[in-house]
C-alpha cells in the first residue's frame, strides 16, 4: 500500500531541490569562442597560392602536412631536412628537340597514356578527365602523392619542386604528381601516400 502523504512529501522535497539547483546555477561559464582566432593564425602560417580557392579540393586546405619541417631561407635546409637532387629542374627549359614521350600506366584508372618529359603527371591525368587528387599544386603537401610500382621514384621521374617527400620515401617509389615529370615508362598508383 502506498502512503499518499509520503509520496506528496517526496514530490515537494524533490521539486524544492530542483528549483534551488536551477535558481542558484552551477557556476559554469562557457569558454570564449576562439574559432576565428584559430582560423586567422592558421591562415598566417600557410603560404599564399596563386590558384583559385575552388580548385583546392583537399580537406583543410593546401598547407604543409602535420609533422612537416619548414625550411629556412631559400637554398637553406631545415634542421634534419634532405636536399632535393631535382632542385632547379625546369621542364619549360627542355628544348623541343629534347622532348621525349613515355608510357605511363595509371593502375587505378586502368589505362596507359603517353606523357612527355615536359608535362606533369597530374595535368595530363586531368586532361584525360580523371578525378586526380591534389591540393597545393606546388609540391608542398601530400594530397597528390602517387606510388611508382617499379622502384625508386628518382629512376622514373624528376620533380620541379618537392618540399614534402624525403629521400627514403622517394626510394620507396613515392612521388608528387603535381610536380613530377617522367624520365622513363612506369606504372603509377594514384592517391597513395607514404
Amino acid at each position: 500500500m502506498v502512503d499518499p502523504l509520503g509520496v506528496a512529501l517526496g514530490a515537494v522535497l524533490t521539486l524544492t531541490a530542483v528549483v534551488l539547483h536551477y535558481s542558484s546555477g552551477t557556476g559554469w561559464e562557457p569558454n570564449d569562442d576562439i574559432s576565428q582566432e584559430v582560423l586567422e593564425k592558421r591562415a598566417e602560417s600557410l603560404p599564399e597560392t596563386d590558384f583559385p580557392e575552388p580548385m583546392n579540393r583537399s580537406i583543410g586546405g593546401g598547407g604543409a602536412p602535420a609533422g612537416a619541417v619548414a625550411g629556412g631561407a631559400e637554398g637553406e635546409l631545415a634542421e634534419g631536412g634532405e636536399s632535393d637532387e631535382d632542385e632547379g629542374f625546369d621542364p619549360d627549359a627542355i628544348a623541343d628537340d629534347e622532348v621525349e614521350v613515355y608510357e605511363i600506366e595509371f593502375a587505378k584508372e586502368g589505362e596507359t597514356i603517353e606523357i612527355a618529359n615536359n608535362e606533369n603527371i597530374l595535368d595530363v591525368g586531368e586532361d584525360k578527365g580523371w578525378d586526380m587528387p591534389y591540393a597545393c599544386r606546388e609540391g608542398s603537401c601530400l594530397s597528390c602523392a602517387g606510388h611508382i610500382e617499379e622502384g625508386p621514384a628518382q629512376d622514373y621521374i624528376k620533380h620541379s619542386n618537392n618540399d614534402t617527400l624525403n629521400e627514403e620515401e622517394m626510394d620507396n617509389g613515392y612521388c608528387l604528381t603535381c610536380t613530377a615529370y617522367p624520365t622513363d615508362s612506369f606504372t603509377l598508383e594514384t592517391g597513395e601516400q607514404p
